[in-house]
């Protein structure tokens, strides 16, 4: 009988190696967010207040924001909120008045040093790395979760807030019962990103990452260890999904596996959730209170490709 690693040892990649941890929407009010997402049949996370050193040995600090996630077997959607006048706030409320949505790919690392090394080697210009906790209720108490994030200075990246995190504690972040959802959702298995130039974007992300940049067609993508990125153009986004970008560069939607599409299919309706059948996927489109789109898939299907 194959041995099964548990969800939380599966989070993190291989030593030198990436993934896709998580995304994150950046939104207004995280209570219509989170009813929202109750309704699409998603199991959430409790609200909390993020914190953060910003320097080693420094105090620790209200970061001024707060999240509510969805942990899925392989990967995690967040979503975050300002709560605060501090510099990460005003980052989330800059980004809201652009669009409500996904404006954050974080890169499972499992070295956030040589992340920040390489960085800065291809012209990044890194901030120093930074220590995040936040507190999370367990079954039998609490713990502090622990995590370093590596980021860039805003605007480096145009498409949003793009950073490397190193889980020092994925055991308390994906919790049993986190991770079953009445939707069937299972993992984070794609992001796409909607450019002007996806072989521009595209290359640049593979200096970012160290990783390969390929193309087919039209569309240029980069997988990791686990999850890829695909990048395309808003005329390909219309013509294949019938998406239309509020503003460029745009992190449009992200690709979602199911362990039971068909069981995805009945909830998501009878939730009354705007979703559409797409080539054998299911399109959502999230309400204003989210912003952006998530297409379901079978787990172990291909990709879409937007060739």
């Amino acid at each position: 009988m194959p041995v099964t690693t548990p969800v939380p040892a599966a989070q993190p990649p291989s030593p030198g190696k990436l993934n896709i941890d998580h995304i994150a929407h950046f939104v207004p009010h995280i209570d219509a967010a989170s009813a929202a997402l109750e309704q699409a049949g998603f199991t959430l996370t409790p609200f909390s207040a993020q914190s953060h050193r910003l320097e080693p040995g420094g105090p620790l600090v209200p970061a001024g924001a707060g999240n509510r996630c969805v942990m899925l077997r392989e990967g995690y959607l967040e979503f975050l909120t300002p709560t605060g006048d501090t510099p990460i706030a005003e980052q989330l409320r800059t980004a809201i008045q652009r669009y409500t949505g996904v404006h954050l790919i974080a890169f499972g690392s499992s070295d956030a040093g040589a992340d920040h090394a390489r960085l800065d080697k291809n012209g990044f210009a890194p901030l120093p790395a930074v220590a995040l906790q936040r507190e999370i209720g367990t079954v039998d108490g609490s713990g502090t979760a622990r995590f370093t994030v590596v980021r860039v200075p805003p605007g480096t990246m145009a498409e949003g807030r793009i950073q490397y995190c190193q889980q020092h504690t994925p055991e308390l972040l994906w919790q049993p019962r986190w991770t079953t959802h009445a939707n069937q959702a299972r993992g984070l298995a794609a992001v796409i990103l909607c450019v002007e130039n996806p072989q521009e974007a595209a290359q640049r992300y593979a200096r970012y990452t160290g990783l390969l940049a390929q193309v087919s067609g039209s569309q240029w993508r980069i997988d990791t260890q686990r999850g890829a990125l695909l990048f395309v153009t808003p005329e390909t986004l219309q013509r294949r999904l019938g998406l239309t970008a509020p503003s460029l560069p745009w992190i449009a939607a992200y690709v979602l596996t199911s362990d039971d599409l068909a069981a995805t299919r009945r909830h998501l309706e009878q939730a009354q959730c705007r979703v559409r059948d797409l080539d054998g996927q299911l399109l959502l489109e999230w309400p204003g209170a989210l912003g952006g789109f998530a297409l379901f898939q079978a787990a172990g299907s291909a990709l879409p490709s937007f060739d």
